[in-house]
């Protein structure tokens, strides 16, 4: 089976356009080599693919005759991606919800109040008792 037409088949692109155009890009591998999307796979191949800034690492345990459905993926693929690369899109979502450009425009009400969580009046703060 083509490599294109198994990625579709396991789900890991909505499209096998999709998965034709990452092959072209250079985002998959097959056996540590770039694969075009005629590349044929084959049990026991072992496919690299980048996908959402985490690089996935499967192994073909067997080639479906057409699209699975979702909870049947298992058996035609073995998924040996490393948590840390999940943990790292986690931090990089979080990263994202607090970044704001420079020049955005005015802060919004939950900044304003961060802000002056941070800030500090000349008043607010208590004397020491003696």
């Amino acid at each position: 089976m083509r490599i294109d037409k198994y990625l579709w088949c396991v789900r890991y692109y909505k499209t096998r356009s999709i998965a034709a155009e990452a092959c072209k890009k250079g985002h998959i591998t097959v056996n540590g080599q770039e694969a075009k999307p005629s590349k044929e796979v084959f049990p026991s191949d072992k496919i690299t693919l980048r996908k959402d800034q985490i690089n996935y690492i499967l192994t073909v345990l067997d080639v479906p005759q057409n699209r699975v459905g979702p909870k049947l993926v298992d058996i035609y693929r073995k998924d040996e991606t490393p948590a840390e690369s999940f943990e790292h899109l986690e931090m990089l979502k979080l990263s994202k919800e607090h970044y704001r450009t420079k020049g955005q425009g005015r802060p919004t009400k939950k900044d304003r109040r961060d802000i002056d969580d941070y800030t500090i009046e000349p008043g607010d703060y208590e004397e020491p008792i003696e």
